[in-house]
């Protein structure tokens, strides 16, 4: 009985033990906590007093504090976090510019071993700085144009959503479940948003900015007056859907007609670069005359001047507006 009664007693203490560790909070509830504590303890009129912080999560720009500082003030890195929530990238606005000035230091260094003079030098220099920027254009361009593909059927979705009595926000929550990428991840973000406190009104206008489509302005548009002033939103759906289908197919056949002309325009632009590099790696004194010569270099810059202006007249003609 004695031993029965001692293996009891065992077994309690060794499972309060168990419980004790398993449930004591961990460093981020114990900084919760006294974060908590800290403002319990404030006189109520200094919490009166002071000023109210801000409901939207400030977003990094760097991991340097001086330099996210100075990021957060430039309208131009603001751009960039932009292009790059657009893109779906990883990097940071720091990291980008950071990649760009390597890449551009590295390129006029180049240019100084491979190029007679320093008079184009900068020209690689800058192509190089640039490519970060056009990777991120290139991979942004890529998912509007995967979003545009599947927002119909996202739209539709929604439509059949609302017909079956949910609600707008139900409704983006089916979408963001049941649709592909990058439709669910765009939806997903605005439900996020909304269950944290943003205004469904706020959380739709970031979407239109994230995805700068006409048809996506159609939508957002439709579900703010339908919040605002009512009426029958599923017929407003099942009319957009039926443009944005037939505006997407209307682009599809133009884009066939226009090939020609875009490839002859990306031939014409980038074949009298491509052979000065490669005659200038060839033999250096054979285009030497172009960069010593003062009438040479006048041929340069009218040449390049004449493709700046024939690159986009043929933009111009080829992007044709649906």
């Amino acid at each position: 009985m004695f031993l029965t009664g001692l293996i009891f007693g065992f077994a309690l203490v060794l499972s309060f033990l168990v419980m004790v560790v398993l449930t004591r909070p961990s460093s981020i509830e114990r900084k919760i906590e006294a974060r908590v504590a800290h403002l319990r303890e404030r006189p109520q009129d200094e919490l009166g007093d002071a000023e109210p912080g801000p409901i939207i999560k400030q977003l990094r720009l760097s991991n340097v504090d001086w330099l996210d500082a100075l990021l957060q003030r430039s309208a131009m890195a603001q751009r960039i976090q932009l292009l790059i929530e657009q893109a779906e990238s990883h990097w940071s606005v720091a990291r980008v510019l950071a990649i760009a000035l390597a890449l551009g230091f590295a390129g006029f260094v180049a240019a100084l071993f491979l190029l007679p003079g320093l008079l184009l030098a900068p020209v690689p220099a800058l192509l190089m700085m640039a490519s970060p920027f056009a990777v991120l254009r290139f991979r942004k361009m890529r998912r509007i144009k995967e979003f545009s593909r599947h927002l119909p059927e996202a739209i539709d979705l929604m439509s059949r959503a609302l017909r079956a009595g949910h609600s707008i926000t139900a409704a983006i929550e089916i979408v963001a479940t049941e649709s592909p990428e990058p439709v669910c991840g765009e939806f997903r973000e605005v439900y996020r948003q909304q269950n944290f406190g943003l205004p469904t009104r706020e959380a739709l206008v970031q979407l239109a900015q994230r995805m700068p489509l006409p048809e996506l302005g159609f939508v957002v548009t439709a579900m703010l007056l339908q919040r605002e002033t009512g009426g029958n939103l599923v017929e407003i759906l099942d009319r957009t859907t039926a443009v944005i289908r037939e505006r997407l197919r209307i682009q599809g056949e133009i884009r066939i007609y226009t090939a020609q002309g875009r490839l002859t325009g990306w031939i014409l632009s980038l074949l009298p670069i491509a052979m000065f590099f490669l005659l200038s790696m060839a033999n250096r004194g054979y285009t030497r005359v172009l960069i010593e010569d003062p009438t040479g270099r006048r041929l340069v810059y009218a040449g390049l001047a004449l493709m700046v202006v024939g690159g986009f007249a043929i933009r111009k003609i080829v992007d044709v507006k649906v």
